[in-house]
């Protein structure tokens, strides 16, 4: 056994040199435009982590992402923001005193932007998470509507509806893998300890878990609030790479997206929500050409369609959800035993067939 864990945890360094070698190598042959392909794949990963938190590992069917995203955004925006840019951005209206002259590092206001939107899923949530199915979806989504609407009308505040410019750009493809790779680890020491273990029987059945002890509403606050808490993270990076921000970015819509990314990768699996994020963020530029015209050898001439990807990949989450309800992974995740056992079978076919 413990021949096996050593060869797992060389297994594991080993993954996480490759990797850091795979992102040296992208960071120096990888165009600006590539680049920030695989950033924004980052960037949905940490999202849908953490609205398969949520949904996939505690059962709640909650839409408020774009809200927390919305408040991550605006609010690592504003403390990293130059005092001369929000001078000249606030034109309509001057920013409140108490910010005009802030200006924070990056990763401090990182961290910050998950706490405000911890704090604000986690008064969303005291009300919200009193409802079930249905009920909670439409609460959530209407609480991540009103977020957006107070953003767009507080205009000493988030500038009202000309949003932000002039936002700090970052690039680098180690701060938003970076900050994907530590939401899975603490994600995943999350789902294996008892936290994890009490919110997925929560997921597979309330009674139960109550009747063995579980505090039902706490720990279901407890895993809402943790999720809001990474999607203002993915709300910040989001600011970083677009540099200007505005409340329109953060409709319901952009939620729809992040639960086709959960839906596709499985509702249960870390592994599979990574997968999902970065096949969907390459596919929808690959799929550009679908909204412009399009020439069929001089015969047939189909106009361009603005919102045909969104279309198409409405379809594939039908496709799923009537013929593949589990998704990519369903519920497994990738492991050293998984990867060790087939490789065993197949050292022990091999000697079959030599002998």
């Amino acid at each position: 056994m413990d021949k096996r864990n050593g060869i797992k945890n060389l297994l594991t360094v080993a993954l996480l040199a490759g990797t850091c070698l795979l992102f040296f190598w992208a960071e120096n042959n990888l165009d600006n435009f590539q680049l920030r392909i695989l950033n924004l794949a980052a960037i949905f990963a940490i999202l849908g982590l953490s609205m398969n938190l949520v949904i996939g590992f505690t059962g709640m069917f909650s839409l408020g992402h774009s809200g927390f995203m919305c408040v991550g955004a605006y609010t690592a925006a504003i403390l990293t923001m130059s005092p001369a840019s929000k001078e000249l951005i606030y034109y309509m209206e001057p920013i409140i005193p108490i910010l005009a002259h802030i200006q924070w590092p990056i990763f401090p206001a990182i961290l910050m932007a998950g706490l405000v939107a911890a704090v604000f899923g986690l008064l969303v949530g005291f009300p919200a998470l009193r409802l079930r199915d249905d009920y909670l979806a439409i609460a959530t989504l209407g609480f991540a509507e009103i977020i957006r609407i107070v953003v767009t009308n507080t205009i000493s505040i988030t500038n009202g509806s000309l949003g932000l410019k002039d936002i700090p750009s970052i690039n680098s493809i180690w701060v938003y893998w970076g900050s994907a790779i530590i939401t899975i680890i603490i994600l995943k020491r999350i789902i294996n300890s008892s936290w994890g273990y009490a919110f997925m029987a929560i997921r597979d059945n309330e009674i139960a878990a109550e009747a063995m002890g579980i505090s039902i509403f706490k720990h279901k606050l407890l895993s809402f609030t943790i999720g809001a808490f990474f999607a203002g993270v993915a709300g910040a990076l989001m600011g970083f790479i677009i540099t200007s921000i505005d409340p329109t970015m953060f409709r319901f819509l952009f939620t729809f997206q992040i639960l086709l990314i959960v839906v596709l990768g499985g509702m249960g699996s870390l592994t599979g929500t990574v997968i999902s994020a970065i096949v969907i963020t390459i596919m929808m530029e690959v799929l550009r050409f679908v909204e412009e015209p399009i020439d069929l050898f001089g015969i047939l001439s189909i106009p361009g369609l603005p919102g045909m990807r969104m279309v198409i990949f409405s379809i594939g989450l039908l496709m799923v959800i009537l013929f593949y309800r589990q998704g990519l992974m369903g519920t497994r995740e990738f492991n050293w035993d998984w990867v060790l056992s087939r490789l065993g079978r197949g050292k022990s076919k091999e000697r079959g067939d030599s002998i």
